[in-house]
């Protein structure tokens, strides 16, 4: 199930792919500007190429001071000022465009969550029916298994197999893992010799099954990674619902898990902290620049700073969200996916920024605060 430090993961990791596209927009905007002044091979007017050259240096530098956001006059060269117009403007409406797409993919990346989770369900059913049409070899105690039964029989599941194809996996690949893996365990070859396995064995079965064979390091788990980018962070999230799933059973009947308690508070959650972030005032960002020249830091890695202003935005716009908890879960956020030594340069900077903020008035906490990652 989704807790709030899964859903900064998934923030922190799409605000890092939009600091990326940013730069390659810098970059792109660069490339513009020295296009334009190349001579033109077809052209047979004679071409001034010590006029091109020094135009090529004098737009990358009003470039560099526009996009700084410099108070600086326009050239003398109007066509240099024209072109580096151009360059600024398509850089800022595709970064626009990119921050769009990776909201929209954000959410849709999570949305996902849920197919994945009745993909690994369905590939139950599917490896109960590979064993079912095992022509040597009895593997009835897995086929007639109640718990995987009532996985393949439920109304709910049923349905949304139906409506996404996405769930299903070609059945000769299931048969082939079936045989090649799940047969060869030696968990599996013990339960199916067993004698009238109780309940508690049919689930411990299955839970092998998904923990140790469909995630565990398998070609299985190879299968879903290369369907999925972010499969590391997902799968324990997958292997937590579908275990959940297992362990509800009960008079015959199994209850399905949802991946989010209370989907529009959570999606307000991440469309506000990537936005708030992705469009975080400079001001608040200079804080960091301010309170890290006694760090013996040469350069502060992406990753860290995209979680340090993630850490602000959260600060200053989320009000029902403590302070302690905010630095906490973006402490441990630094422990999973920084350097090692990020984590007590993150905890100081975070403290700092935090008292200062407090100080100018600019965080203002109401009601009783959340229970986070609960």
């Amino acid at each position: 199930m989704l807790n709030r430090r899964t859903l900064r993961i998934k923030i922190m990791q799409s605000l890092f792919a939009f600091e990326q596209c940013k730069e390659a927009n810098y970059q792109l905007a660069h490339d513009f500007i020295l296009a334009e002044f190349q001579p033109d091979l077809n052209s047979m007017e004679v071409q001034d190429k010590d006029l091109l050259k020094k135009q090529r240096k004098e737009g990358a530098q009003y470039f560099e001071k526009k996009f700084l956001q410099e108070d600086t006059p326009p050239t003398e060269d109007s066509r240099v000022n024209k072109v580096v117009d151009q360059a600024l403007a398509n850089y800022h409406q595709q970064v626009q465009k990119d921050q769009q797409f990776l909201a929209r993919n954000l959410i849709t990346e999570i949305q996902k969550l849920t197919t994945l989770y009745h993909t690994v369900l369905r590939l139950l059913v599917s490896l109960g029916d590979a064993a079912g049409a095992v022509k040597r070899g009895s593997h009835t105690n897995f086929v007639k298994s109640e718990v995987l039964l009532s996985i393949s029989q439920d109304e709910k599941l049923k349905k949304e197999w139906s409506k996404s194809a996405e769930t299903n996996i070609d059945a000769d690949r299931v048969r082939t893992w079936f045989r090649d893996v799940v047969k060869e365990d030696a968990d599996y070859q013990k339960f199916i010799d067993s004698k009238n396995p109780t309940i508690d064995q049919q689930q411990n079965i299955l839970r092998h099954i998904v923990r140790r064979i469909i995630l565990g390091k398998t070609v299985i788990n190879d299968y879903f990674e290369e369907k999925d980018l972010r499969w590391t962070e997902d799968r324990e999230i997958i292997k937590s619902l579908v275990e959940k799933t297992i362990k509800s059973f009960a008079e015959g009947k199994i209850t399905e898990q949802k991946v989010s308690i209370d989907w529009e508070d959570d999606q307000q959650f991440i469309e506000k902290l990537f936005k708030q972030t992705a469009t975080l005032e400079a001001a608040y960002k200079d804080l960091i620049a301010q309170n890290t020249k006694n760090w013996e830091v040469d350069r502060l890695p992406l990753t860290d700073r995209v979680i340090l202003e993630m850490a602000i935005s959260e600060m200053v716009f989320f009000q029902n969200i403590p302070v302690k908890v905010t630095i906490n879960e973006y402490i441990e956020l630094t422990k999973e996916y920084s350097t090692p030594k990020s984590r007590q340069f993150i905890n100081g900077i975070l403290d700092v920024i935090a008292k200062l903020l407090a100080s100018q008035g600019k965080i203002k906490k109401s009601g009783r605060g959340l229970i986070d990652n609960k």
